[in-house]
């Protein structure tokens, strides 16, 4: 969400300019891939992390602009809310010791924040939805002061046409509105990026779909919103209603929303953007001064801006990505399924679960998608999101007699899956320490029962049974996680509750 969007009025002739250029954009995306100009495999990761801003009293800090000032650096930048930041890590090749690479850096840079934040008495709180956010944070007045920011809202709740609906049936029922986009700031989640050729997207993204409820279950931390507790990942649901744009009579003629799993499994990367334009109206419908086609005419590669930009407000879990670096065009799997948190060591081994696993799906010769169908992998997303590690989900049975069984996910991981993201590391060509150390944390999470969304819930229900009330419960589950989470020790391994005084 970093383009550079200047806010201003948006006319009828706009949307007619915008939708030609994203019609032009769609074909020069076609003749690319048809001439094939893109990069050839270089065996890219990218890794993004959302995060929060909380005070020492756990409660959230609407301050980014005055942290990332002492910050100063162009890893960390805006979010949507003023309670968020962004850490962004370069691009690195997937080999060797990259995790143990990209866990130092990213415990450098959050420790670095960290500092900074609490220059003014914030911190560094990296959790899928902050514990102790109210209803009365999530308004418009928090909206981080950037344009593109601010258009979006304007143009989100334009098209909705009414107030956004939140209505998440859990643990417990909360039921609220919001007149703006506002609450899908309280989502905070790690981005998963992986450069993949056309002839390799389809089977990468199949895979990737076909194992987001795995990542969920293994990786839920986010049980609580408003005050309640809710789904063990709260954030999907949430993110879907927040940032619904259809009216409910739209919804009931069964209109996409605009954060969605999908419909199906694909065949190429240009189904996906071509579904973005047939589906989606644009909401930033801002021209760049590029001409798609007279560039490729030309010889030369064009940006697409209008189709990026108009990409990036479609809200897939796995997202496809055109981008550009050094004049050669390249493609990217977006992974955007898990939540931020609770520490280096989850996020870094919940990546090498990620890149090792759709790395062997992706190969295999008969694929998972071929036998799973694709209803069955939505189920299994909601599934996971309600009951996080206590998920049962429907998978193929082993040999040739096909048919569906519903296994527990951490049976499945232990049974199956971890041997897969094992092998598909081993053909990264991670070394066998790194591969073994990252994924033992997926595996002793899986043989505990433990993730974020269980300690959380655990330790809350502690400090109620300690005789706090509802809010200062979650204010001291919130503080204790945020001391867990820097001194670093995986999940599974943090006792519940608090430390005798």
């Amino acid at each position: 969400m970093g383009e550079k969007v200047v806010a201003g009025a948006v006319d009828l002739s706009d949307r007619q300019a915008y939708r030609s250029k994203l019609n032009q954009c769609l074909e020069g995306l076609g003749r690319l891939l048809a001439e094939r100009r893109f990069d050839r495999p270089r065996n890219l990761m990218g890794l993004e992390i959302e995060l929060n801003l909380a005070g020492s009293d756990g409660m959230p800090r609407m301050m980014n602009q005055e942290v990332l000032q002492r910050i100063a650096s162009r890893d960390f930048q805006t979010e949507l809310g003023m309670f968020n930041l962004e850490v962004n890590i370069v691009p690195h090749r997937l080999g060797g010791r990259v995790f143990d690479q990209l866990s130092e850096e990213l415990r450098t840079g959050l420790a670095y924040a960290h500092r900074k934040a609490g220059e003014v008495d914030a911190g560094i709180v990296m959790i899928g939805i902050l514990p102790t956010l109210g209803e009365h944070d999530v308004v418009s007045a928090n909206l981080s002061d950037v344009d593109r920011y601010t258009l979006l809202n304007d143009q989100m709740a334009a098209a909705r046409g009414e107030d956004f609906a939140l209505d998440i049936e859990g643990v417990e029922h909360l039921v609220c509105s919001s007149p703006s986009i506002a609450p899908e700031s309280a989502c905070t989640s790690v981005q998963l990026h992986l450069q993949v050729t056309p002839a390799r997207f389809a089977d990468v993204w199949n895979a990737a779909q076909a194992i987001a409820s795995v990542q969920i279950a293994l990786g839920a931390n986010a049980p609580f919103l408003f005050g309640k507790e809710l789904w063990r990942e709260s954030r999907p649901p949430l993110f879907q209603q927040a940032t619904d744009v259809r009216p409910q009579e739209l919804a009931n003629q069964g209109v996409r929303p605009r954060t969605w799993f999908g419909e199906r499994w694909i065949t190429s990367a240009y189904e996906l953007f071509e579904e973005n334009l047939r589906y989606f109206p644009p909401l930033l419908p801002i021209c760049d001064e590029e001409e798609p086609l007279r560039v490729l005419d030309e010889g030369g590669v064009p940006e697409l801006a209008e189709l990026v930009l108009h990409n990036g407000t479609v809200y897939r879990w796995n997202r496809p990505v055109y981008g550009m670096a050094d004049g050669v065009p390249h493609l990217r799997v977006e992974n955007r399924v898990l939540p931020a948190g609770p520490t280096v060591t989850d996020v870094i081994a919940n990546a090498a679960f990620y890149y090792g696993l759709v790395r062997a799906l992706a190969e295999e010769s008969r694929p998972v998608w071929s036998r799973l169908p694709f209803e069955a992998a939505e189920e299994n997303f909601d599934e996971a999101c309600r009951h996080g590690i206590e998920a049962e989900l429907l998978w193929p049975r082993p040999g040739r007699s096909g048919g569906l069984a519903r296994i527990p996910a951490v049976q499945l991981v232990l049974e199956e899956l971890l041997p897969l993201a094992a092998a598909g590391l081993d053909a990264w060509h991670i070394e066998p320490t790194d591969r073994d150390r990252y994924l033992g944390v997926i595996e002793e999470r899986c043989k505990r029962r433990v993730n974020g969304a269980s300690w959380q819930v655990a330790t809350y229900r502690r400090a109620l049974e300690a005789g706090l009330g509802r809010e200062a419960a979650l204010a001291a589950t919130t503080r204790r996680y945020a001391e867990l989470m820097h001194a670093g020790e995986p999940v599974h391994t943090w006792p519940v509750g608090f430390p005798a005084p």
